[in-house]
């Protein structure tokens, strides 16, 4: 099929009768006015173009589609995507911006917050069992308001903060005093606070803000009551400072191991930043972690006991830190909130520290007994 069944125009001239293609030729003679052949020329001049038929037609067609249509025959311009080539030192400051960008956090608020509240757990363990009790208790009641709250800013649940607070730092309390069987009439006890407390208001949203409620009462204090059982102990400050360490550890390894060798993702749709290879760091920190804190720390503990206390908390600080994740992605949040500088709020710090607490406690009640 050729041109001309697609509508080519007729031959000759201009694509057009004979007398519009071209201007018509100077008479001559002193009687030829320009101005006047000027005014009358329908069109610009184009080039001659040989006539030979069916040739000439597809010449006719390659003018035409020439010209703009046609990148390559376009004038080339730089890309005004393409900044020039920066500097030495612009290409070093937009370095730590995309590295600092990359965190996503301020390193050294992070550092000096981290150094802090270390040396005020440290002191407060070995110092006072007594006032180690009560910074759990600060921890578990800070950590019930930044959930409470963010629980009724992005999904309008209006878990009763009073009766959490009280019941959550007397669980506590109770634990440490009165053993596990304190924390769980404790716990008893604050659901049916959260119950009666809510039915003051309105009947509408009770069920989803007392289910909210006793979720909070279970995930914050009731898992932190734990930590308490383990200081009741007679190595108490050890057990803790063992629990500790094999979270932190767990917790760097897995960041330090899946940010130089992560390219599997662990849960794509839950945590994209955690990755496989994260997860065997986690695993190798905290099994070697495990092994020296068993060994040096717990009266009666053995090596191999650490390697096995070290694999559980691995996997339950993992677990911790997806499901802390997973309620963040359903409220929108990318933190619980902003009281630690370079770390978020409480409640994005006690995230590992929660589900491995019980853990702990019970392998090492299972390794060397109560204490």
């Amino acid at each position: 099929m050729n041109d001309a069944s697609w509508g080519a125009p007729p031959r000759g001239g201009y694509w057009g009768p004979p007398d519009q293609g071209r201007a018509p030729a100077a008479p001559a003679g002193p009687a030829y006015d320009e101005h006047a052949a000027q005014q009358t020329r329908p069109v610009p001049i184009v080039p001659d173009v040989p006539a030979d038929g069916d040739q000439d037609d597809h010449d006719r067609g390659a003018a035409r589609l020439s010209g703009p249509l046609f990148h390559d025959e376009m004038p080339q311009e730089p890309m005004p995507s393409e900044p020039p080539e920066p500097s030495r030192p612009q290409a070093r400051s937009q370095k730590k911006q995309r590295q600092k960008k990359q965190a996503g956090r301020d390193l050294r608020a992070a550092i000096g917050v981290g150094v802090g509240l270390g040396a005020v757990i440290v002191a407060s363990l070995f110092v006072v069992k007594a006032v180690f009790v009560g910074v759990i208790a600060v921890a578990v009641v800070v950590g019930l308001w930044e959930l409470t709250s963010r629980l009724e800013e992005r999904k309008g649940i209006k878990a009763p903060l009073v009766p959490l607070a009280v019941g959550g730092a007397a669980m506590v309390v109770a634990g440490y005093v009165r053993g596990a069987e304190g924390a769980w009439v404790t716990m008893a006890l604050t659901a049916l606070a959260v119950l009666v407390w809510r039915m003051t208001e309105p009947p509408e949203g009770y069920l989803k803000d007392v289910t909210a409620g006793v979720f909070a009462a279970f995930y914050v204090p009731f898992l932190a009551t734990f930590v308490a059982l383990m200081l009741a102990a007679d190595d108490g400050p050890q057990r803790v400072l063992t629990f500790l360490v094999l979270t932190i550890v767990s917790d760097t390894g897995a960041y330090a191991v899946g940010w130089r060798f992560g390219k599997h993702r662990l849960a794509p749709r839950i945590s994209p930043g955690k990755t496989r290879e994260g997860l065997l760091g986690a695993v190798a920190f905290a099994m070697a972690a495990g092994a020296l804190c068993t060994e040096f720390l717990i009266d009666g503990g053995t090596w191999w006991q650490g390697l096995l206390l070290g694999l559980a908390v691995a996997a339950s600080a993992t677990l911790g830190d997806l499901g802390e994740s997973m309620i963040k992605r359903d409220l929108g949040i990318k933190d619980m909130g902003t009281l630690l500088p370079g770390h978020g709020g409480i409640m994005d710090r006690l995230d590992s520290l929660l589900p491995t607490a019980p853990v702990v406690w019970l392998l090492l009640v299972l390794f060397v007994g109560v204490g």
